[in-house]
């Protein structure tokens, strides 16, 4: 497994992440929790050592999930979790209501450590900016518990510039989460020379388009109710049929490689920038494998022109929320 680093933060792990959330979040059926351990550790034995998160994907129980698979592999392998979520008055965190108050911040830091069995967070998010609370005040607040050694590095998720230079000048931001793809790149505009003027990482969430850039989902495919796609604009019949473009591009491409439409998307984010790495979500160990192959496919100049030229002439169908 090839590694990269996280921009100028120090953190090295493979090129290739692995999120976490869709092991016991996120839609039916969720894996059953010994597989789910046992996946885990199979990922590490293939070379994965940089691991996603969160205190709300549950919640709490995709982080006991990943405490405890990881638990051997101690100062082996980087994991990342997020706070920033209101927990609500049965203390659930309720995603509706974003909380990043120092004192918030705080409790799910010291929640955090004992469910992931870790002595310090590696890479500890803000899940989403909150509007009631200064950027600068979230900084500061990781900033004393890096002092404190209860979290080694600070990251940020589907933050604006502004704000991720504000928190930068408090506390150095070693990651940022977003979702990049194929396609969705709104974040080229900004984000990206944000984070290579500053030396912030990339983390890609959803670098396979929940799912559709792996040519895996045409116009016959259903959803269930509790599936995310189910009430996403790009997954409507008429928007699956209407990007198809996308996919066919990938899949001419992967013929040419000897690799598949997922490979080569992303192939595609790799390509971008040396410190991007993303963190595909996979709960099958031949998805996990299909994957992580990705790292092998190189994609030369010409086969990126071919690409963007063709991007240029599609319009994708459908917000991606």
């Amino acid at each position: 497994m090839q590694k990269r680093r996280l921009g100028n933060s120090g953190i090295e792990v493979s090129a290739i992440g692995l999120g976490c959330m869709r092991m016991s979040f996120g839609d039916a059926p969720i894996g059953d929790h010994q597989e789910m351990v046992a996946f885990i550790r199979k990922a590490v034995e293939r070379g994965v050592d940089f691991f996603d998160t969160a205190e709300v994907y549950g919640p709490y129980t995709n982080e006991l999930l990943v405490g405890e698979a990881l638990e051997p592999f101690k100062g082996q392998v980087v994991i990342a979790t997020k706070f920033g979520w209101d927990p609500g008055s049965d203390n659930r965190p309720t995603p509706s209501k974003p909380n990043s108050k120092p004192g918030r911040i705080r409790q799910v830091a010291e929640e955090s450590l004992r469910r992931l069995r870790v002595d310090a967070i590696d890479l500890f998010y803000q899940h989403r900016p909150d509007p009631e609370v200064p950027i600068e005040d979230v900084a500061g607040t990781v900033k004393e518990l890096i002092a404190e050694g209860k979290v080694k590095h600070f990251g940020l998720s589907e933050s604006s510039a502004e704000q991720i230079r504000r928190a930068h000048a408090v506390q150095p931001v070693a990651a940022l989460q977003s979702e990049y793809s194929l396609w969705w790149r709104t974040i080229e505009a900004e984000i990206l020379p944000t984070c290579e003027e500053l030396g912030i990482g990339l983390v890609p969430f959803s670098p396979l388009g929940r799912g559709y850039l792996t040519g895996k989902v045409d116009e016959t495919t259903t959803f269930t109710d509790n599936d995310i796609r189910s009430r996403n604009p790009r997954f409507t019949k008429e928007a699956i049929l209407a990007n198809r473009g996308v996919v066919d591009l990938l899949g001419e491409i992967a013929n040419d490689k000897s690799g598949t439409p997922a490979q080569i998307a992303l192939a595609w984010i790799l390509a971008q920038k040396p410190w991007i790495v993303p963190i595909p979500g996979s709960r099958k160990l031949e998805r996990l494998e299909e994957n992580l192959g990705a790292g092998s496919i190189e994609l030369t100049p010409n086969d990126l022109l071919r690409i963007n030229d063709a991007m240029s002439e599609i319009s994708v169908v459908g917000s991606r929320y």
